[in-house]
């Protein structure tokens, strides 16, 4: 049976973090307000000592948790294959930021790190001892366009299986089960003067599985008297593509349930009445209720359009909550 908590990655909040409306304290501090039981903190972004954990960001960590009762439960890692100028870095080089991350992991006290899919799987498997060495369970982000049915996530699935490691699996992100467009981008495309007709063929174009290809040259047109198109189509085509149906993809998160050690509750919108209008929770949450997981939905927002960060994170984890208990 599962044991499912709300919690937050401090991502959601970027937008007041970085325009200096909030520090990383007023951070954590909106978070634990909104009803957050833990929070992802996204090293590279938040821990002026990364990738290294410093005894001073410990304490400042420790302080938050006694002022607002509320805890780091996971590590975003960041694997920046290309941080070098003249070359990608070598699997050897990424394992070897991995087992840091691994390790600043553990001192934060959490027990699960988000990696990235640019770890390869023999990498991830690499890595699978100094996680359980250290307790800290790796996850490769699922994220869309990749989803549990994809080649290069079953080749991960392929190799958690054959080492048998209870320390390596993943971290599902729900866009990768979207089933409608984007609201954000399509709110933008209209008010830059894309008419709802022309953003209306785009997502039958993605809906019929028409290569990108041949549906550019098919709005060709359209692209050229509004290139405010141009973004909305590529992005039904990449990471915020979508699907008539789902059933496949839920099946393949059925399947990866007892290797799922977090998920990340993306949204886009969440409106006043809760709902969100692209990523079907309603779908979703049955099956992680129905499989023995035990870990965090963790709000994740992509603020597209500049909306209200606080706002929309409180209405999401909200929303998270009414799915836990109800769906």
């Amino acid at each position: 049976m599962s044991n499912i908590k709300p919690g937050i990655t401090l991502f959601s909040l970027g937008t007041p973090y970085l325009k200096g409306e909030l520090n990383l304290e007023g951070v954590i501090r909106t978070a634990a307000a909104m009803g957050a039981e833990g929070y992802e903190i996204v090293a590279a972004q938040m821990i002026p000592s990364y990738p290294y954990v410093s005894d001073e960001f410990l304490d400042f960590v420790k302080m938050c948790e006694d002022k607002y009762g509320i805890r780091p439960v996971s590590y975003g890692a960041n694997m920046d294959r290309g941080m070098l100028k003249d070359r990608d870095l070598t699997e050897d080089e990424m394992v070897s930021r991995a087992i840091t991350d691994i390790v600043s992991a553990n001192r934060l006290g959490c027990t699960v790190m988000r990696e990235q899919f640019l770890l390869s799987p023999s990498g991830l498997a690499r890595i699978a001892p100094y996680a359980e060495a250290y307790n800290v369970r790796v996850g490769i982000e699922i994220h869309n366009p990749e989803s549990p049915v994809t080649k290069s996530i079953l080749d991960y699935v392929e190799v958690i299986e054959k080492t048998g490691s209870k320390y390596i699996g993943f971290v599902p992100d729900f866009g990768s089960f979207a089933t409608a467009p984007n609201k954000p981008m399509w709110d933008k495309a209209l008010a830059a003067g894309a008419s709802q007709k022309q953003l209306e063929h785009c997502a039958a174009l993605r809906y019929d599985d028409v290569p990108i290809d041949e549906a550019m040259k098919i709005m060709a047109k359209d692209l050229e008297a509004c290139p405010a198109l141009a973004p909305v189509l590529n992005g039904m085509y990449g990471f915020v593509q979508f699907k008539k149906s789902i059933q496949k993809e839920l099946e393949g998160l059925r399947r990866i349930m007892p290797y799922c050690f977090e998920m990340h509750g993306k949204f886009h919108y969440v409106d006043e009445n809760l709902h969100e209008p692209a990523i079907p929770y309603e779908e979703i949450l049955p099956v992680i209720k129905d499989s023995d997981f035990e870990g965090y939905i963790v709000t994740e927002f992509e603020n597209e359009a500049d909306y209200d960060s606080v706002e929309q994170c409180t209405r999401h984890v909200a929303m998270l909550k009414k799915y836990i208990t109800t769906v």
